[in-house]
């Protein structure tokens, strides 16, 4: 998957390699949905969909398996908070997690150029 870096393009094809690569670019955070309308970061602040903006996602396509399809989340809360949620698409995703992102207004998904 390619995505925009600081540098320029870079090839991004694992989940783990985009993870890394927002990592470096200040998205240290891990949230999870604790509800349909609540997120926690790692230090168990919670985020409503108001309080958040998606900045980009990724999708992942499982080569072998279409289960092992995600989509990655780059999030910015309200706080000044960066990170990540990530949720598999399909029927085996977590329907906190959908439900989450469904209310968020504010999504953005970076064009390529």
């Amino acid at each position: 998957m390619e995505n925009d870096t600081l540098q320029g393009k870079e090839e991004m094809d694992t989940l783990v390699e985009c993870m890394n690569v927002l990592r470096e670019r200040g998205y240290s955070h891990s949230f999870t949905a604790t509800k349909e309308d609540t997120i926690l970061d790692d230090l168990k602040h919670e985020y409503k969909p108001e309080e958040v903006k998606i900045s980009s996602f990724y999708r992942f396509e499982g080569e072998s398996d279409p289960g092992d399809s995600s989509i990655l989340y780059a999030i910015e809360t309200n706080t000044g908070e960066k990170g990540v949620i990530v949720n598999s698409y399909g029927p085996t995703s977590d329907t906190k997690v959908t439900k989450f992102i469904e209310k968020v207004e504010d999504i953005h998904k970076k064009e390529h150029s």
